[in-house]
């Protein structure tokens, strides 16, 4: 899929996915500075997990892809690719909308062959981005996934998640929902500079906060913790304080993990940020995606006596999925060593995604 540019009345010409069947239109606003809309119709929503694949899901729904979240560390970065899109500006600039996709689904699960399996959302690109404000599209997926009883996890960094919690706790009373919000660099300016287009980590408690007063047991993901960076005692220590403060009944962790793509763009990132650092990650992802087994080893002597002291282990660990599948209440999961659950799958697994 290429670029064709069309120039509209806005003035500057933009650019438009050629050739792309179920593109509507492209559109630029003032209130998202520099961020171009591609909106499409879908032609699915649901995407099937590969069962090579260990996420404890069977589906996953992706309202949008590109994410003006930013975050320079983000596997799902390598994505953009297949629209013939760069993982870097055009990642964070160039989001696709499916606009029609609450319909599609709602379609989808009215079949009879649907078993009502758990389905996942966030496991790519974010679905509380701030085109979330714009397009509205979260709570017709909801809703449709009420209408048929069908379970569904949310995991976010986008504070409007507070928009639709009470959607959320009314579906919850007869179908079970996990909500999930990742919170990954307690340093407000390191914070910013890591995922420029995030809300700030107050914000992020302050919602996580709003859910667990609302009954449920929100989950906080404290993916990637970056060496050197974020993995001293005190940060850590800070960080799990005020999770627990917030309300979070659980953290789940893992070092930062690093693909093609979001390689390139977290490593020119730290070069600019944090030169001195250059040498020891190079030596640290030389011949892996992912962090040496003994940083993995280290990094768990350092956090788990703290998430023990602080009671963030989750009340659902250990359970069977059955009994853990209840309002709120994440399943059982060890600690990964990705940023998100979909980053250990090849790039083929990832594109089915989507």
């Amino acid at each position: 899929m290429r670029w064709n540019e069309l120039t509209d009345e806005s003035g500057p010409s933009t650019p438009d996915l050629f050739g792309v069947k179920g593109l509507i239109r492209t559109v630029r606003t003032p209130e998202f500075s520099a961020v171009t809309f591609h909106e499409v119709l879908a032609k699915s929503a649901l995407n099937k997990v590969p069962r090579s694949s260990s996420m404890p899901f069977t589906w996953t729904i992706n309202p949008y892809r590109g994410c003006s979240h930013a975050c320079v560390y983000c596997f799902a970065r390598s994505t953009h690719r297949y629209l013939d899109l760069d993982a870097g500006t055009d990642f964070d600039r160039q989001v696709i909308v499916k606009v029609n996709i609450a319909e599609v689904l709602a379609a989808e699960l009215a079949r009879p062959k649907w078993a009502h399996e758990h389905v996942a959302l966030g496991t790519n690109t974010d679905p509380y981005q701030r085109a979330e404000g714009r397009y509205g599209l979260m709570p017709g997926i909801i809703t449709a996934l009420a209408e048929r009883s069908t379970p569904l996890s949310i995991l976010t960094k986008g504070t409007l998640l507070r928009r639709d919690l009470p959607l959320l706790s009314r579906v919850a009373e007869d179908t079970p929902v996990e909500i999930s919000m990742s919170i990954a660099v307690h340093d407000d300016a390191l914070q910013q500079s890591l995922e420029p287009g995030t809300p700030t980590t107050k914000a992020r408690l302050a919602t996580v906060r709003a859910a667990a007063e609302l009954g449920f047991d929100v989950t906080v993901f404290m993916m990637p913790i970056l060496p050197k960076l974020t993995d001293s005692h005190e940060h850590l220590d800070s960080a799990l304080c005020a999770i627990r403060e917030a309300g979070a009944a659980r953290v789940v962790y893992g070092p930062l993990h690093l693909r093609p793509g979001a390689r390139e763009w977290f490593f020119t990132w730290l070069e600019h940020e944090h030169p001195e650092l250059l040498p020891r990650y190079h030596r640290m992802y030389a011949t892996s995606s992912y962090a040496s087994k003994e940083y993995r080893r280290w990094l768990a002597e350092r956090i788990d006596p703290l998430i023990d002291r602080y009671g963030l282990r989750g009340s659902g660990d250990g359970a069977p999925p059955s009994e853990s599948r209840r309002r709120g209440r994440s399943r059982p999961e060890s600690a990964t060593t990705v940023d998100s659950p979909a980053a250990g799958l090849s790039p083929p697994a990832q594109q089915a995604l989507f």
